[in-house]
């Protein structure tokens, strides 16, 4: 009686990588999964595809801005940082460039665009970037808590909306010759957007109320260098901003249209009506020192 040789058997191989070889399988469908489809879970390990199954029946948690909770790396907050910093060197080392972009009131009416880019400007004149150092340890901690929540183009329309309503109520609560710069209105903002998302959870609602309370009590204290008018802007924007993203009162659908049209609006309203304080402290300028 002849047998026949046996073949030895086909090692097991990835169905999504057929050139892989795996001896590890999923626990729920019981094929070979390579290391790059391999999910840990409770139990075992699942293959890439179960895990993906699994999560079509899950109900995604969303934020009260209709932003689906998951990890997001900040990295708006980090290029804000960034381009403060780099800003910063411009002012060191490139003359007359604070001079072409900071928040000027006279200036405001014919420049309208210095409303915002005095949101990344800071103050020179210390030989420690003090100024700097704060605000962007401030935008650090601020930016690592909202950015998440709220995502990344609504994070950053309310910092740059609220650098523009700081300039807006620094033009309006100052003298026509007076000028400022720093992203304390655009932290400011941040931190009031926040205060908001952090409606329902009072503990954490009241700290941050007295941490930005302390800040913007700061800013009246005599001898403060420090421009209590744009923190007042910034706070009132931040609001009016975290008021429109988590209102949850627009259809699911239209909720992204809905907050992008209310930015917009905001956004040109506080630029008209910095422009039009602007035209007042020029002329306001002209009639007290001629032309």
């Amino acid at each position: 009686m002849s047998t026949e040789p046996q073949l030895p058997a086909e090692p097991p191989r990835c169905p999504r990588h057929p050139d892989r070889i795996s001896y590890v399988r999923c626990q729920r469908c019981g094929r070979p999964a390579c290391p790059e489809c391999q999910r840990p879970a409770p139990v075992g390990t699942h293959c890439v595809d179960c895990v993906r199954e699994a999560q079509r029946g899950v109900r995604q948690v969303r934020t009260a801005s209709g932003v689906v909770i998951r990890a997001r790396r900040p990295v708006v907050t980090h290029t804000i940082m960034a381009l403060c910093v780099i800003g910063y060197l411009l002012q060191l080392f490139v003359p007359g460039f604070s001079s072409a972009f900071v928040q000027a009131n006279v200036l405001l009416w014919s420049e309208p665009w210095r409303m915002l880019t005095a949101g990344f400007l800071h103050d020179t004149s210390n030989p420690l970037p003090v100024h700097l150092a704060l605000n962007m340890l401030s935008l650090w901690f601020l930016g690592r808590a909202l950015e998440p929540v709220l995502g990344h183009w609504r994070f950053a329309a309310v910092f740059c909306v609220g650098v523009v309503g700081g300039s807006v109520a620094q033009a309006l609560l100052t003298d026509p010759l007076s000028s400022g710069w720093g992203a304390s209105g655009g932290i400011f903002a941040i931190g009031a957007a926040l205060l908001v998302e952090l409606r329902h959870d009072r503990q954490a609602l009241i700290s941050m109320a007295v941490v930005l309370g302390i800040n913007l009590a700061y800013g009246f204290m005599i001898g403060s260098n420090v421009s209590w008018q744009a923190h007042v802007g910034g706070l009132v924007t931040g609001l009016v901003l975290g008021g429109v993203y988590a209102s949850g009162s627009q259809a699911k659908q239209h909720r992204g249209a809905y907050h992008v049209a209310c930015t917009v609006i905001v956004a040109i309203v506080l630029v008209a009506a910095g422009m039009y304080l602007g035209l007042q402290a020029r002329d306001e300028f002209l009639a007290t020192y001629g032309s």
